[in-house]
């Protein structure tokens, strides 16, 4: 075996750097729906998230080996300047995305990269079609219906068995019960978004001779993973988490759990079948599918809009951004140092931009813009709510619709 190369290096830790801001990217998976009802303050919050995603990362490598011998052909003559070109692409995309408060897929991001610097430099031959449609292509368009299902049905069933008692009898318990569930989005986030890191510098050190192919991920490698998500984790990415928190629908205790519960019980069977799943399509299903499952719920469509097209762009954004970078690695010495300048400066302008508005743990509650605009009466929110509605719960003044005229059914008052 060979020893690692400065190259080989570089990639490591430009991999590091992409788990990092995977951290913060999706610290709102797991904490957005705990932060937003106050069942924890912020900065535990996402310390909780940290330290349990770190834990994740030690207890499965499944995912791992789909990224490292599954989507991307190891034999097909990578080369790691197609790798550090692939990491390049999806680095980018995450911090655009995190500057618009999109809660976007880190995940798909990362194969995006991966595949669009494969195809520019390698061709389709070092790319595996049928693992990226049974793996990536096919669990991306399930995963958020499936998701949404079960957080939908987990809310009503929450408020039925709760009908009959006092919200304030119930309040500690459901506050007990985000917490937890929280805690299992935050372990489940780590057996699956640390492990694609993992998987990329594998595949990094069988394309440098390093370790032999389709071999498990070095120990280090784990470690060095999971710190640098953890990391990331506590750090928040506090826009996202506003988004999910306050853009999407009003959260009550009972929808948290029950949307972080469902979010859970995906991404760990997910993790189990070596399905690189998107834990942010995912999440953000869960929390539409509970806002639709609370009589006098709101899901706000205009936002969940705009998340969907960032999910729709990702994959081929990441990877023509990838696939211009590895043109240039391609070019040789020069190459690699113009992208890795490049990226750098466009790292630099990112996070200046995001100085004009700050959000952090002091804000992040704040109301989103697009939560505090009036919208037209939603069309699927209605036919939903009145084809099977949803068993009425514990209500608050900021749950009773405004009066309408002719004392309209809840379910007209809902809005897109």
């Amino acid at each position: 075996m060979e020893h690692i190369t400065l190259l080989i290096g570089i990639v490591i830790v430009t991999a590091l750097v992409f788990d990092f801001t995977n951290g913060f990217h999706d610290t709102a998976n797991a904490m957005a729906t705990t932060i937003s009802t106050g069942a924890l303050s912020p900065r535990i919050a996402v310390a909780m998230s940290a330290a349990l995603n770190l834990v994740g990362a030690f207890l499965s490598v499944e995912v791992a080996k789909t990224i490292s011998g599954g989507i991307i052909d190891e034999s097909a003559g990578i080369r790691p300047e197609v790798i550090f070109a692939g990491l390049v692409g999806a680095i980018v995309w995450n911090l655009l995305t995190w500057l618009a408060g999109l809660p976007s897929s880190s995940s798909h991001a990362l194969f995006g990269g991966l595949i669009g610097a494969t195809l520019v430099s390698v061709g389709t031959g070092g790319v595996n079609g049928d693992a990226v449609i049974m793996k990536v292509v096919i669990p991306a368009v399930a995963a958020p219906f499936v998701a949404g299902l079960a957080a939908l049905l987990a809310t009503r069933l929450t408020y039925r068995l709760a009908r009959d008692r006092d919200e304030r009898d119930t309040a500690k318990g459901y506050r007990a019960g985000q917490i937890a569930s929280a805690a299992l989005v935050s372990l489940a986030h780590g057996t699956n978004d640390a492990q694609k890191t993992m998987g990329v510098i594998t595949l990094a050190l069988v394309t440098g001779g390093v370790v032999a192919p389709h071999a498990d991920p070095p120990l280090w490698v784990i470690v060095s993973a999971g710190l640098a998500i953890a990391l990331g984790t506590y750090l928040g990415g506090w826009r996202i988490i506003r988004t999910m928190g306050k853009g999407i629908t009003d959260i009550q205790p009972p929808q948290g759990f029950a949307a972080q519960t469902g979010a859970a019980a995906v991404i760990l069977s997910s993790s189990h079948l070596g399905f690189a799943l998107s834990t942010t399509q995912v999440c953000s299903g869960s929390v539409m599918g509970a806002g639709l499952g609370r009589k006098g719920g709101v899901v706000r469509w205009s936002t969940a809009g705009r998340m969907v097209v960032a999910w729709c762009l990702t994959l081929p954004a990441a990877a023509l951004v990838s696939g211009g970078a590895a043109f240039l690695a391609d070019q040789g010495d020069w190459g690699i140092t113009a992208v890795a300048v490049l990226a750098l400066a466009a790292c630099g302008a990112i996070w200046a931009a995001s100085r004009r508005k700050p959000v952090d743990h002091t804000n992040v509650n704040a109301p989103e813009p697009a939560a505090t605009a009036d919208e037209p009466a939603g069309v699927v929110t209605a036919a939903l709510q009145s084809v099977a509605p949803p068993p009425a719960g514990p209500l608050t003044a900021a749950d009773v619709p405004p009066a309408q005229p002719h004392d309209r059914a809840p379910a007209a008052a809902a809005t897109t």
